[in-house]
């Protein structure tokens, strides 16, 4: 897989100041950047970026759906972890998921997590809360199931529901016990933790490597992450690879009621754990800890990117529960990035998906805290010209872990003489369009990116368009690859998505057939077909987020699908909401059924409006649409009794606080609403509740108590 643009910067302007088109339109574009890294992350162990510049995103993502609610749907990242399981790899669905955690990168940011517990429990100030503090192993996260006291598979994070399976490869790291027989060791249990290379082991690897002509690897976490994901176990129990465990999934007991004594167990049943594990009982402790571990960085032997703290008690952590993709009860600590200077001597600019022109610097290689790099992400244009970024300036460049860095900041004193202000390029490199910068219609203000019109003309995105429709959540072609995809096209195979599914008819009548061309032969291509010809059937709304159409993922194009049922419907509620005269439609009745769709505001509205409006795009649907046929979406499976019910609280709670009846309904599949309306389910009422409970009955929704709810979800 290759690497997705470089990331965008994190805009000037404050999320309480965008607009709601300027967040949709950057959620969207954070969403792609995130994903991308997902994949390259925890499915190639290639990852791009720093540390730092994925944890920026992440929390800039997270802070627009938290003002603009509506922008989170079902496949929102704040739900998701990881990235899907790699294909060669068997899958493991883990019983209790191997969810992320949120991440800390300043001492106030602790002290509000510990105060936030606090407040979330409802305790005194004379109520004690005992908190782990753990070093953060910078290795491949592994789940390893015991039943009867031995090992039965063990498997990696993958997207937090779904691992791959490397069972045969973990039986070859000798700290990995095969067998458990102690007395307390449960009869089943998830045993979690790192699997990791030390500094000296990843030396002698990579020199070794290196004498035998081999490929070096970045760092010790792509080695062990690389040897752990190998087809030949005998290939990884040749790797030095070690395990820390340090939490646990599915268990049928526990040996003890604290985080700090389970850990205890795992090492009394023969785990290795970490001897810089302790207990605090303030954010004071945990940040001297932080400090301590910090100062000791160097020495351990063993990469570590950050600490993490966690409530001891597992009674509270029940009750704290989770949050999106992170439990509320623990927190990752990162540790700063790490930098250095050296020279730009070119800047690179790359054509992304979406026709997004990014500007890449190409530097001298330098190392930065072990790791060789080569180029860094610049952005866009107005990150250049607000650092006066020159080509030919030495730079400053900024790592948090083993990735790409960004450029910090220039150090105008070495500038060459003659060296001139950047001018970025408003021409495409890839087909030579024109290249603009969309105003918002609301604001006036331009977009901090600058984008190639040529569309379907583009190569560069047209490839990009293409690997996107086969791509695993759109039509999930097996066999069609990025560089199986870039080779058809380059062949003039395939240049549309239609293409796809006339390629068989086409490669019989022709006298140069895919077997026969580089890189193909006769079992290839037959599996090829195959497997185009089993997707003439997919689900609508894949078909519809297979389109590209700008800002239309997963969860909108469920939304839209949901509504209109075909993409027919869809194509004729786009066009009449088309007014005559008008760039951006509003005010028909065809606009108001399209935007009163839960969920779909104006800047997507447009989108669909505009992509459905553009003949070529009819076009390509249309042609598509004669080769494949849309299934109907399928229907969420209920997973208690209140899955997909929407619920309202009121009144004064008894029996839990109203967080934790919230972070309880959300947990069982209902959305928690703060006011009753026609679409309300359910209202669960306490003593005193008022207003809410009278527009509930005269709104004739149902009404329980507070021990109804509990009987109710049991």
């Amino acid at each position: 897989m290759t690497a997705p643009d470089p990331l965008k910067p994190l805009r000037s302007t404050k999320v309480e100041a965008l607009t709601e088109a300027e967040a949709a339109a950057e959620h969207a574009a954070l969403a792609d950047a995130i994903r991308g890294h997902d994949a390259l992350y925890y499915r190639e162990d290639a990852p791009v970026v720093s540390d730092a510049e994925y944890d920026a995103l992440r929390r800039r993502y997270e802070d627009i759906e938290a003002r603009f609610p509506g922008l989170k749907g079902e496949d929102s990242l704040t739900e998701q972890v990881g990235a899907a399981p790699v294909e060669k790899f068997g899958k493991v669905v883990h019983g209790v998921p191997m969810l992320s955690l949120a991440n800390a990168f300043s001492d106030a940011e602790v002290e509000e997590f510990v105060a936030r517990v606090r407040r979330f429990l409802n305790l005194k100030d004379t109520d004690e809360v005992a908190f782990t503090c753990e070093p953060k192993i910078d290795g491949l996260s592994c789940s390893l199931r015991y039943e009867a006291g031995r090992l039965q598979v063990a498997a990696t994070r993958g997207d937090g529901q779904v691992g791959e399976d490397v069972t045969q490869n973990v039986r070859t790291i000798a700290e990995i016990p095969a067998r458990v027989a102690a007395a307390d060791f449960p009869e089943v249990i998830d045993i979690r933790g790192e699997v990791y290379m030390a500094a000296a082991d990843f030396a002698a690897l990579n020199a070794r490597q290196a004498q035998a002509g081999e490929k070096v690897f970045a760092n010790p976490r792509n080695a062990a992450a690389g040897s752990l994901r190998q087809l030949d176990p005998a290939i990884t129990a040749s790797r030095p690879l070690k395990f820390f465990a340090y939490a646990w999934g599915e268990a049928s007991s526990l040996p003890a009621d604290t985080q700090h004594a389970v850990v205890e167990a795992f090492a009394r049943w023969g785990f290795p754990t970490n001897p810089l594990t302790i207990r605090a009982t303030d954010a004071a402790g945990l940040i001297a800890h932080y400090r301590k571990i910090e100062e000791e960085r160097a020495l351990l032997g063993y990469d570590i990117d950050g600490v993490v703290y966690k409530v001891d008690r597992l009674d509270l952590q029940r009750r704290l529960g989770f949050v999106s993709r992170a439990p509320r009860w623990a927190l990752a600590h990162k540790f700063p990035a790490q930098q250095a200077t050296t020279v730009l001597d070119e800047i690179e600019i790359q054509v992304g998906r979406t026709g997004a022109l990014t500007p890449v610097a190409k530097l001298r290689p330098v190392t930065v805290g072990g790791v060789v790099v080569s180029s860094a992400t610049l952005h866009n244009e107005d990150e250049i010209a607000r650092k006066d970024i020159r080509v030919g300036d030495t730079v400053v460049v900024q790592r948090a872990g083993d990735v790409i860095p960004q450029v910090v900041r220039v150090l105008t004193d070495h500038r060459p003489a003659g060296a001139e202000p950047y001018r970025f390029p408003h021409t495409c490199p890839a087909c030579g369009s024109h290249a603009v910068r969309e105003v918002d219609p609301k604001t006036g203000k331009e977009d901090v990116v600058r984008r190639c019109t040529g569309g379907l003309i583009c190569p560069a995105q047209m490839v990009e368009r293409l690997r996107h429709f086969v791509s695993r959540n759109a039509f999930d072609i097996e066999g069609l690859g990025e560089k199986q995809v870039a080779a058809l096209y380059e062949w003039g195979l395939v240049k549309s998505p239609a293409d796809i599914f006339t390629l068989a008819a086409r490669n019989a009548a022709s006298l140069q057939r895919l077997e026969n061309r580089e890189g193909w032969g006769k079992t290839s291509a037959t599996n090829l077909f195959a497997a185009i010809e089993g997707r003439r059937k997919v689900s609508v709304d894949r078909f519809v987020f297979a389109l590209g159409i700008r800002h239309v993922g997963e969860t909108n194009a469920k939304r839209l699908m949901r509504h209109y049922s075909t993409v027919e419907a869809l194509r004729d509620g786009a066009l009449s909401a088309v007014m005559p005269g008008e760039e951006h439609p509003k005010g028909n009745e065809g606009w108001a059924e399209l935007t009163g769709i839960d969920g779909i505001g104006d800047v997507v509205a447009e989108a669909v409006v505009d992509f459905f409006a553009e003949p070529r795009n009819q076009e390509v649907v249309a042609a598509l649409l004669g080769e494949v046929e849309p299934q109907p979406m399928e229907q969420v499976a209920a997973e208690s009794p209140v899955a997909g019910k929407t619920v309202v609280f009121t009144g004064a709670l008894e029996r839990m606080t109203r967080d934790e009846a919230k972070a309880m309904a959300e947990r069982l599949g209902a959305k928690v609403a703060g006011s009753v309306s026609a679409k309300t389910d359910l209202v669960v009422a306490g003593p005193g509740a008022g207003s809410k409970l009278e527009k509930a009955r005269g709104l004739g929704v149902e009404v329980i108590s507070e021990e109804e709810w509990f009987e109710r979800v049991g």
